[in-house]
């Protein structure tokens, strides 16, 4: 994947995903860059098997997995790149994609639903209730923890109508570790913890934040609350748009196309995939 991206010479687009799917949940936001001239590389997490079927099989192996470890995995690969990617990551991938951008890896970012960082305060009900899943059982810190059809629904597949919510947890739907929902809760009260953003880097380059309206995972109050602390950065451009009608799903529900254009709009605006390096 790595060395396919650097054959190609054209500026990489990293896809990060995030708790409860696979890199396979990029495999039309990949295309659609790489009509757009950009190499798509979506790598997984440490141990994600090839399919959702293995997931299924052999959800040990989501176990233990915190955030510093998937942030340097990924930073790792982006450093192996010929040409400094952008980056763009939903939810856990969101974050992410904004360490990875803090550690001025990344020409440009995209931060989707993101999950929040330290500094980052609201506490919304629905966001609550979502984590509840993990966090309401101490054991599951070192587990592997699946969703149930319901509660996936309610956390990713609340804004779609029935038929599709059942066939996105079908097609979609893997366990997850439960390591990083415990680090992100306990982020404003550790100040050691690996969930943590140098927002201010004047290396980081453009950040989008993209807000789905009727995310209950990721509500406005976290998205916009990560805006403000990234929009402090004084050398970068940081914007955020709210897309209507949407939950958490949206990068793989029946309107991703809207939202990966949003995203590679965005990116268009900075970077030109196939520019000499010195041009770029």
């Amino acid at each position: 994947m790595i060395e396919r991206a650097n054959a190609t010479g054209r500026v990489p687009a990293v896809f990060v995903h995030g708790l409860w799917l696979l890199p396979t949940s990029w495999e039309r936001w990949a295309a659609l860059f790489e009509e757009a001239g950009f190499a798509a590389v979506a790598p997984g997490w440490p141990d994600d098997p090839e399919t959702v079927e293995a997931a299924r099989e052999h959800p040990e192996v989501f176990a233990g997995k915190s955030v510093g470890q998937v942030a340097d995995h990924f930073c790792d690969l982006i450093r192996r790149l010929d040409r400094a990617p952008v980056v763009i990551g939903h939810s856990f991938g969101g974050l992410i994609a904004q360490i990875s951008a803090g550690r001025g890896l990344s020409r440009a970012s995209v931060a989707i639903d993101p999950a929040p960082f330290r500094g980052v305060l609201p506490l919304p009900l629905s966001s609550l209730r979502a984590a509840s899943v993990v966090l309401g059982n101490p054991a599951n810190h070192h587990r592997a923890v699946p969703l149930t059809y319901e509660q996936f629904r309610y956390s990713f597949a609340n804004a779609v109508g029935e038929d599709e919510a059942r066939e996105l947890y079908d097609t979609y739907a893997v366990p997850a570790s439960g390591e990083p929902l415990f680090q992100a809760a306990a982020a404003n009260l550790n100040p050691w913890t690996e969930v943590k953003v140098d927002t201010t880097a004047p290396e980081r380059g453009p950040l989008l934040i993209i807000s789905g309206e009727q995310d209950n995972t990721v509500p406005w109050a976290i998205a916009n609350a990560s805006y403000k602390k990234q929009a402090r950065n004084r050398h970068a451009v940081t914007e955020i748009t709210e897309l209507p009608g949407r939950g958490h799903a949206l990068t793989i529900d029946h309107g991703w196309r809207e939202v990966a254009e949003t995203a590679l709009a965005f990116v268009r605006r900075f970077v030109d995939p196939a520019a000499p390096e010195s041009a770029v």
